[in-house]
């Protein structure tokens, strides 16, 4: 098995941790980005990754409609394990963390498909609400081909009203109401490939539609401190990770390390499917 290990993918000169002003951002915006993770090679191997794990998906399946890929593929498990990724993400949640998602969010060139402004935390029987979301851009990801936008301080407001909407170009059904949304303090999260974001399940966030002739992709990676429990009566096929540090604390069901390179065929699927 052709294995690759996060400290083969070539990381950046800049490689570092998140400076005070970065966290303080966090915490009052929701979000901070263009955090460097790898070099120019790295970001070759990281798109090569990305050609072959979406190669593996038959014809019929969207690669952004399915998640759970750290489960399935021990390549894509190894990549979430980047020392450069965790160190951010320890900055913070603290020194122990569990990930119980990674999944691909791809728009090919001139794909209308558009993410509804939406609250991640609304979706999950997490409590507390803390997961922190990695955006790892495998492109380049910008205004033209339709890179994620947020809302300033947005997390700082609860849950907000959510409706549905099925218009079949929306990615999702659940959309926040119109005036929850203050335009004036949206960002778009520009990133170069090799480059993260991170950002707070609370905070609202969507995307515009790729007009562009260029793939935009970005691989998520979901990390929640060890104290944060999920309602199994909710989401039966939930399990936990182990990232970083130690778990004292035991609330969810400890996903395997994954020794095959499969794939997910639909959302939420369990480990023992992978086997």
């Amino acid at each position: 098995m052709n294995i690759i290990s996060p400290v083969k993918f070539g990381l950046s000169s800049d490689k570092r941790r998140l400076t005070d002003a970065e966290k303080e951002q966090y915490k009052r915006d929701g979000y901070v980005k263009n955090l460097p993770v790898f070099s120019a090679e790295g970001v070759s191997e990281l798109q090569a990754l990305f050609q072959e794990l979406a190669a593996r998906l038959p014809a019929d399946i969207d690669l952004s409609s399915v998640n759970m890929w750290h489960k399935a593929s021990l390549k894509f498990n190894e990549l979430c394990r980047n020392s450069t990724i965790l160190n951010y993400v320890e900055d913070i949640i603290g020194p122990n963390f569990y990930q119980w998602g990674g999944q691909f969010f791809t728009k090919y060139p001139n794909d209308g498909s558009v993410v509804p402004w939406h609250q991640d935390a609304q979706y999950w029987p997490l409590k507390p609400q803390r997961t922190v979301t990695v955006w790892l851009a495998v492109f380049d990801s910008d205004e033209g081909n339709g890179a994620m936008k947020i809302v300033k301080g947005s997390h700082k407001k609860g849950i907000l009203s959510h409706h549905t909407n099925p218009a079949p170009h929306l990615a999702l059904e659940q959309e926040a109401d119109a005036d929850t949304i203050d335009h004036d303090k949206i960002v778009t999260l520009s990133l170069k490939a090799g480059e993260i974001s991170l950002h707070d399940d609370g905070t609202l966030h969507g995307s515009d539609a790729n007009t562009s002739d260029r793939v935009r992709s970005g691989i998520t990676m979901r990390f929640c401190p060890t104290n944060v429990k999920c309602d199994l009566d909710v989401w039966p096929t939930f399990e936990a990770y182990m990232a970083r540090g130690v778990d004292t604390h035991n609330l969810n069901p400890v996903g395997p390390r994954p020794s095959n390179e499969l794939y997910p065929v639909r959302k939420f699927q369990h480990s023992s499917e992978f086997i």
